[in-house]
């Protein structure tokens, strides 16, 4: 398992080797064909030939390879490829530099409450995604959230996952690893999406407080404690831990699923909540509130999770005080912009044109022509406002489901205001 590092695994050229654990090595590697760079798991092969546990470790490796290609989200690490043959078994997943959870979960070595919200938040979101596909991860860990820039989380390994839509058998037995799994996985109980947020919740009270809820001399104790003793609290593990967030923590981990979050949107809603009243960097607006902004307006009602995050990556926002100006008659336009929050009203000359309100979208034109236009009014904040941009440019290189979403949008602002030109026409 200390061999040195092939030269090529497939098509791939290897770089080195970024990671080993009890049954598969990382190999960070170059895929010539995308000019990406890639992780590449390889199992390790006296593992899968194991008389006892070598069926076993073949069925991980397949319920994983299965999902490639098919959980597609911002916050969930992509696979892109799976090779089983008789030379050997191994993944090709998105690489995702920087290390795990793992790093954030000793007291010496803490994130900002700030951070820690909008990290379980993205979490959330990503696994309500799985969820509405039919897939339950079953062994939601630090080790398998990874932690890029910022709060860019990337869930990772669903290779204990339970999949509704499988072609192959599943998996049973308890799974998982033992500090974070569910009172009813502990007791092989049917399991629900539910179990993934008793274990989110569990990592969350660590990332909160440093240690883990329950702690025992030996397995069998510690699962008796997670099944009947109450965890120590929030409070005693770290005292200076806000009450709202210790909520929220509690209620995740309760043991009957009845009291626990019934949904992902539950708890995202609660983090949502608790997140308002924590003191945040000045010179950022956090990627939860942002999301949780388009999500409440009418504009984007129709966008799925996953395109929302995607224009969040390519958008720019801002905060405005009144009377500013948002955008200025006669200069060329590269962008449009959303208006997340606040009232501005449209200008031109010395006459009002019109008002715009939250949720309205103006300088559309500048994607809609594809080139630099001449903005034909001045759009000023009539009151503190949170302006959203997005370059034309950045759209038209993003994903074709968001670039329809948006065509679809502007088409309607198009036919709104040919229909109100119209009636005022018609009424001169």
């Amino acid at each position: 398992m200390n061999e040195r590092a092939p030269e090529k695994i497939g098509k791939y050229h290897i770089k080195r080797k970024i990671g080993a654990g009890a049954t598969s090595t990382v190999y960070l590697a170059d895929d010539p064909f995308f000019e990406r760079e890639v992780a590449i798991k390889v199992v390790y092969r006296n593992i899968l030939q194991d008389p006892v546990h070598g069926q076993r470790y073949r069925k991980l490796f397949l319920n994983e390879s299965s999902l490639a290609g098919k959980l597609q989200h911002p916050h969930i690490a992509t696979i892109y490829d799976a090779v089983m043959n008789s030379e050997s078994h191994y993944l090709v997943m998105e690489y995702v530099p920087g290390g795990t959870l793992e790093h954030y979960c000793h007291i010496d070595n803490l994130l900002r409450y700030s951070d820690v919200v909008e990290i379980i938040f993205k979490c959330c979101r990503a696994l309500e995604y799985a969820h509405r596909l039919g897939v339950i991860h079953r062994d939601i860990k630090p080790a398998n959230i990874m932690l890029g820039e910022h709060t860019d989380v990337k869930i990772t390994d669903f290779g204990t996952a339970l999949s509704q839509f499988a072609e192959h058998t599943q998996i049973s037995g308890v799974l998982g690893s033992p500090a974070y799994m569910s009172p009813e996985q502990v007791a092989e109980q049917p399991l629900t999406h539910q179990t993934d947020i008793y274990s989110l919740g569990v990592v969350m009270y660590q990332l909160l407080t440093g240690r883990l809820p329950f702690t025992a001399d030996n397995q069998f104790s510690l699962l008796r404690k997670i099944v009947n003793e109450p965890p120590l609290p929030v409070s005693q593990a770290r005292s200076e831990v806000p009450v709202t967030l210790a909520r929220v923590v509690e209620r995740a981990m309760e043991k009957k699923p009845l009291k626990r979050y019934k949904s992902w949107n539950e708890f995202s809603l609660d983090l949502t909540e608790a997140f308002a009243h924590l003191e945040q960097p000045k010179d950022r607006i956090a990627d939860t509130r942002k999301f949780d902004a388009l999500r409440k307006l009418e504009f984007f009602r129709e966008f799925s999770d996953v395109e929302l995050w995607e224009l969040l990556r390519i958008s720019s926002w801002k905060h405005f005080p009144p009377d500013r100006a948002l955008i200025a008659e006669g200069n060329l336009g590269q962008s449009f912009y959303i208006l997340a929050s606040g009232k501005a009203e449209v200008v031109k000359g010395d006459k009002q044109l019109t008002r715009l309100s939250a949720g309205d979208c103006f300088g559309e034109m500048a994607f809609i022509k594809q080139v630099p236009t001449p903005r034909v009014a001045s759009v000023l904040s009539s009151t503190d406002v949170l302006l959203v941009k997005v370059r034309a440019a950045a759209l038209l290189e993003a994903s074709e489901n968001l670039q329809l979403r948006f065509n679809k949008k502007f088409l309607q602002i198009l036919v709104d205001r040919l229909a109100t030109t119209t009636d005022m026409v018609s009424r001169a």
